[in-house]
């Protein structure tokens, strides 16, 4: 939503508004690209002509499945801390000040996902005086597993996890510089 080589954003806690469904999904997607030679033909000759990939040739199509959550519903606490990128003129009322201006108009950086980018993200700002939320029984207490925390960019691009539970439910983030946060 907002983005700042000065600021990096902390996940704190993830409140688990609606309870947990999965549901399994299958995908048929091309095994390959369209070749380059491809392309500067059909520029050269200004049509699209044969520039495409069927996905039914038994050689070309691959399935992927995957068990993805449905109808989910989450509210995000976080926080924001200096990086060593910060200036003089920078202050947390004004990060902040922006932040919410922008979360309250729709606006963001990049499109919020939830996962892969197939699977986007709408998002609200929740007001201080907003009325609590019920939680479900069924989602009050869970452990999810291992659950991917962050990259870390300065060790190779190593991601890093940790063991997410939903108690009571909240599910509680550790640092990521934590000993609960694993390569």
């Amino acid at each position: 939503i907002y983005w700042k080589p000065a600021i990096t954003w902390v996940i704190d806690k993830i409140h688990v508004l609606k309870p947990i469904k999965f549901e399994s999904i299958r995908r048929n997607e091309v095994a390959s690209k369209i070749s380059s030679r491809k392309v500067q033909t059909a520029m050269s000759n200004s049509s699209t002509q044969g520039l495409y990939l069927v996905a039914d040739e038994g050689k070309e199509r691959q399935q992927r499945a995957a068990t993805v959550l449905r109808d989910v519903a989450y509210l995000i606490e976080a926080h924001f801390e200096f990086t060593d990128k910060a200036g003089s003129d920078d202050n947390e009322g004004k990060h902040l000040d922006i932040f919410n201006r922008r979360a309250k108009k729709g606006e963001c950086f990049h499109q919020p996902y939830l996962g892969t980018r197939e699977f986007p993200a709408e998002f609200s700002l929740v007001e201080a005086n907003s009325q609590e939320i019920e939680l479900t029984e069924e989602n009050i207490n869970c452990d999810l597993g291992w659950m991917l925390h962050d990259i870390d960019f300065s060790r190779d691009k190593t991601p890093r996890f940790f063991r997410a539970e939903i108690k009571n439910g909240i599910v509680n983030v550790p640092r990521f510089s934590s000993k609960e946060v694993l390569a």
